[in-house]
C-alpha cells in the first residue's frame, strides 16, 4: 500500500491546526487512559500533550511536518499494526479512517491492540446540509464512497456511542466544513489543498468563479444569512466511541 499523503499532504502542519474545543472533546472521550494509540496521526494534531502517545503514521511527508516529538512514532498502516494485543489502554483516530484501503480491518486492528475505550472522530455519510455541496455536489458522492457508514462502527466494535461535534465558526483545523462561516476562504489554492477531497475533484475553476461571484454580489449571504449569525454548526461531523 503506498500513502496517500505523501502526494496531498501540503501545508498541514500550518493550516489543519487542532481547534482546542474538539481537542477537549478528545481528551474526554478517552477517559482515564495513559497510554494511547494515534492511528492515521498526520502531522500530530489532536495527540493529547498529558498522556504517553504512539503515534502511526504511513505517509513520510505527514512525518516530516511533525514539529513535536513527544509521541513515539512507527511508520505502518492502521490494517497492519505492529503491536501485540492489548498493548494500549486507548486509541484514537482523528478524521483519517475514510483514507483507509480496508477500514474493517484497520477497525478491527485498533480494537485488537487496544485494553480500553477507542475514540474516531469522522463524518457522517448520510449528513446533508453543508452548504458547499450546493456549489460541489459531487462532495456527496465522494463521502459515500470513502466514508464508513456510522452503522458499520456497531457492527465492528458492538455498542458505542455516537455524538454530534459542531464546528466552531472560527475553527483553527482547517478539514473540509472548518470555514462553513468564511466561505473565502475556499477560493484560497493553499487552503483548498489542505483538504483531501479537492484533490479528487479535478478542475473546478468554473464553480470558484461563481462562488466568488455570489460572495462578491451578497446573493450567497442573502441565502445564508441565518447561518451567519451563528457561533457553531452542525456540519456532520461526529465522535464515535467504543468503550
Amino acid at each position: 500500500m503506498t500513502a496517500l499523503y505523501d502526494t496531498i499532504g501540503l501545508n498541514y502542519a500550518q493550516l489543519r491546526r487542532p481547534d482546542t474545543r474538539i481537542a477537549n472533546r478528545l481528551d474526554r472521550a478517552l477517559g482515564d487512559a495513559r497510554s494511547v494509540l494515534n492511528v492515521g496521526a498526520g502531522a500530530g494534531s489532536y495527540e493529547p500533550a498529558n498522556r504517553e502517545v504512539t503515534a502511526v503514521e504511513p505517509s513520510a511527508k505527514m512525518i516530516a511536518q511533525r514539529v513535536a516529538p513527544a509521541a513515539a512514532l512507527v511508520q505502518a498502516f492502521a490494517e497492519e499494526l505492529p503491536f501485540e494485543d492489548s498493548s494500549f489502554d486507548a486509541s484514537m483516530a482523528v478524521l483519517t479512517i475514510h483514507h483507509w484501503q480496508d477500514k474493517e480491518k484497520g477497525v478491527r486492528e485498533m480494537r485488537r491492540v487496544t485494553r480500553g475505550p477507542m475514540v474516531f472522530l469522522t463524518h457522517d455519510p448520510a449528513f446533508r446540509g453543508f452548504w458547499l455541496t450546493e456549489y460541489l455536489p459531487q462532495l456527496i458522492a465522494l463521502d459515500d464512497g470513502k466514508m464508513p457508514p456510522l452503522a458499520d462502527f456497531g457492527e465492528w466494535l458492538g455498542d458505542v456511542v455516537i455524538e454530534p461535534v459542531p464546528v466552531p465558526h472560527d475553527c483553527t483545523d482547517g478539514f473540509l466544513a472548518a470555514y462553513w462561516r468564511r466561505p473565502s476562504a475556499y477560493l484560497d489554492d493553499r487552503v483548498r489543498a489542505a483538504i483531501s477531497p479537492f484533490w479528487a475533484l479535478g478542475d473546478i475553476s468554473e464553480i470558484l468563479a461563481q462562488l466568488k461571484a455570489d460572495l462578491n454580489d451578497g446573493s450567497w449571504a442573502l441565502r445564508h444569512a441565518d447561518m451567519l449569525e451563528r457561533d457553531s454548526l452542525d456540519c456532520g461531523y461526529r465522535l464515535v466511541i467504543a468503550r
